[in-house]
């Protein structure tokens, strides 16, 4: 595997976590506690893999400029802020959902997880959008 191949990478990693997470929601509706917690450690695990990917290319490559000057242009900007600015700021509310998970603090996990899933989706999600939007075109 070649630098080139981390992109691909990170967004199979990307779609992963979302179907991992999809599958941990829908369990946890179900009342299917134990598989709910696979499946959220799975994502967690394949997300945890994915920055390491992402940071990896990242620093090699350096930032990577969108080459098209068309109508995408504003399309990709307008998931991509959003998209970075969250991943930033999730991370810590992710450690702090699998924490009260680990401490069986069920009703602070279940309270913040609310709002923690569904961005963590869209992270996950809109990771692959813009992947496909800069490097399938």
């Amino acid at each position: 595997m070649s630098l080139a191949d981390l992109p691909t990478l990170n967004a199979t990693l990307n779609s992963i976590s979302a179907v991992l997470l999809l599958l941990g929601y829908i369990n946890i509706r179900r009342g299917e506690r134990e598989r709910h917690k696979r499946f959220m450690v799975a994502a967690l695990i394949t997300s945890t893999l994915f920055l390491i990917s992402y940071l990896i290319y990242h620093y090699y490559v350096g930032s990577v400029p969108y080459p098209y000057h068309d109508w995408t242009r504003p399309v990709y900007f307008t998931i991509l802020i959003p998209h970075v600015l969250l991943a930033a700021l999730m991370t810590p509310f992710i450690a702090t959902i699998v924490w009260r998970a680990f401490k069986g603090d069920f009703s602070k996990h279940r309270k913040l997880a609310r709002i923690v899933w569904p961005v963590w989706m869209f992270v996950s999600v809109s990771g692959v959008v813009i992947y496909l939007m800069l490097y399938v075109r």
